[in-house]
């Protein structure tokens, strides 16, 4: 799975309502803030200028700006050393377009927006699926990191932890800053999300550029742009994880049903 580009078609949720609110992001425009001023970089460059403590003093501002700002402001400020974190769920569904919306509209054109995906080898059969309709969707170039642990029996405990750790860590070797698809309303754990934060156990940038969407706001944007996404949600995954420990569920409750487990460690 790693051709890039193409034009796929998305799947079955669509002939949904305009994008309005937090979602309004569509189209190939200039990244503006929510009064109206230029988000983009400051100007000075190097690895001072573009390193986390000078993207922190920006964070007050950005915290106002819709999701695509955020992610223009992003690029321009870390693009190449930036990456986005992607489970193939609706939200990264949501950043994917709005990334390729950015980089054909001129923003990190000479080389496409990075991701990546840290595969467990447990990963739904729609995931997988939904995986390859991304890579022939979105000229986005999609970076894999192996937690599988091959010649090991497969744990909750490994697969949830320590291996999904190590390749996030992996994946976050030599960048700058990292986008996820974090909401507040997710859970409790996320409640406090903010837009662009400190990742302090790297030292590094932590973007979240839908922190404050809805579960509404998000299904309106891929409804409206006929994006692909993973089928699961319409039966009932709000939240997907690997196979084995994954269960409908409204929030993160479908993972880890019945443990007080609500977070895998990629995110504390």
């Amino acid at each position: 799975m790693r051709g890039l580009t193409g034009a796929g078609g998305a799947g079955g949720r669509l002939g949904a309502t305009g994008a309005t609110g937090a979602d309004r992001a569509g189209g190939r425009r200039a990244a503006t803030g929510a009064d109206g001023g230029r988000l983009a970089a400051t100007g000075a460059t190097g690895a001072d200028a573009a390193g986390p403590r000078g993207a922190m003093i920006e964070a007050a501002e950005l915290e106002s700006a819709s999701a695509i700002d955020v992610l223009a402001w992003a690029l321009a400020r870390f693009h190449p050393r930036l990456v986005l974190a992607c489970s193939f769920q609706k939200e990264e569904s949501v950043l994917f377009h709005m990334l390729s919306e950015l980089a054909g509209g001129g923003v990190a054109a000479e080389t496409p927006p990075r991701a990546f995906t840290i595969d467990t080898g447990v990963l739904f059969p729609e995931t997988l699926e939904t995986w390859r309709r991304f890579e022939e969707r979105f000229p986005v170039a999609i970076e894999v990191y192996d937690a599988s642990s091959p010649g090991e029996p497969w744990s909750a405990q490994r697969c949830c932890g320590e291996a999904k750790v190590a390749a996030l860590e992996a994946a976050l070797d030599g960048v700058d800053a990292w986008i996820t698809g974090i909401r507040r309303e997710q859970a409790p754990t996320r409640a406090g999300a903010r837009k662009v934060d400190r990742d302090e156990r790297r030292g590094i940038v932590k973007i979240n550029p839908l922190a404050d969407w809805s579960e509404r706001d998000v299904w309106r944007y891929v409804m409206e742009h006929e994006l692909p996404y993973n089928p699961l949600h319409d039966r009932g995954y709000a939240s997907i994880g690997c196979a084995p420990c994954t269960a409908p569920g409204e929030g993160r409750e479908g993972r880890w049903a019945g443990q007080d487990k609500t977070e895998c460690g990629l995110h504390v």
